[in-house]
């Protein structure tokens, strides 16, 4: 036994946001992220669980997608930061625009994007990664 294990039997894991027995948002290991009680994490917490995101993300994509890692890293961060947004289950529906990808016809996937009922809800978020693919650069 070590604290972690202590704490993990006595607090319990659950690894979605819950309301506690007082009713107080909580993640993890009784985490409180509750607003109304001055509760949240910090921005190295923050920092940790984006990073282990991008980096599962990352693997799903590189497993999905065997063209992937042979992409420019501008061009895996767009597919890495659509996937972030809509999961990876969801980039994948994007067929056509991760054929031209695929294919290096970036010209036609930038603008497959922007053809997309994501575009339309993201606005200026896929304006940005549509250009990011376009051009190699990040924007």
């Amino acid at each position: 036994m070590n604290i972690i294990d202590q704490l993990r039997r006595d607090e319990g894991e659950v690894l979605h946001a819950y309301q506690d027995s007082r009713g107080f948002w909580t993640i993890g290991v009784g985490v409180c992220i509750d607003a109304r009680v001055n509760c949240g994490i910090t921005k190295a917490e923050s920092d940790i669980l984006t990073q282990n995101r991008v980096d599962r993300i990352t693997t799903q994509l590189e497993q999905q997608l065997p063209w992937f890692a042979g992409l420019d890293a501008v061009r895996q961060g767009a597919i890495t930061n659509m996937a972030y947004n809509m999961g990876v289950e969801g980039l994948l529906k994007f067929h056509q625009t991760l054929e031209y990808i695929q294919q290096g016809n970036y010209e036609a996937a930038a603008a497959e994007m922007l053809h997309s009922v994501w575009a339309q809800q993201v606005g200026d978020r896929a304006q940005r990664l549509s250009e990011q693919v376009r051009t190699g650069e990040w924007k």
